[in-house]
């Protein structure tokens, strides 16, 4: 791979997590499940803080989507990545990782302990070029800090 197409490729992986923030923030779960690899992993078992999720180990794209949904499709979502650090593995295999904010409010009519939930982390992933197109193989949500009212 040549320097131009590793940053060719790098940019493409922006991208990709670029949409996969906005089809989870915007509930387009159809856009969601394209943004994966159909074998993705996605390890959120300790993306809440504290709060240990042992059936957040995700396997497939589909199993991954169906949770997301579950989880926040009545929940207002903002997530927004920063600073990523990208490096091309080989033609068809990268690893990145972002910094990560978010802030999801569940509607007041809810009977959780918790309404609103801010927390900031890392996603440590690995992408795979699948038919031309970069996706999401592997994610691992990590959180630094989890604020709630």
């Amino acid at each position: 791979m040549t320097a131009e197409e590793r940053l060719l490729a790098i940019e493409e992986i922006k991208k990709l997590k670029a949409r996969y923030f906005r089809y989870l923030d915007t509930k387009n779960w159809v856009a969601l499940e394209s943004v994966f690899a159909p074998d993705a992993a996605f390890d959120m078992r300790s993306g809440r803080g504290d709060m240990l999720d042992p059936d957040a180990l995700l396997a497939g794209a589909v199993a991954i989507v169906s949770f997301i949904r579950a989880s926040v499709e009545d929940v207002v979502t903002v997530h927004h990545g920063h600073m990523p650090e990208v490096d091309i593995r080989s033609d068809t295999m990268a690893e990145g990782i972002w910094a990560m904010e978010d802030v999801l409010r569940w509607p007041t009519t809810s009977t959780r302990p918790i309404q609103t939930l801010h927390g900031y982390g890392h996603y440590h992933e690995t992408y795979e070029l699948i038919g031309g197109g970069w996706r999401i193989k592997t994610l691992k949500l990590t959180r630094l800090r989890v604020l709630t009212e």
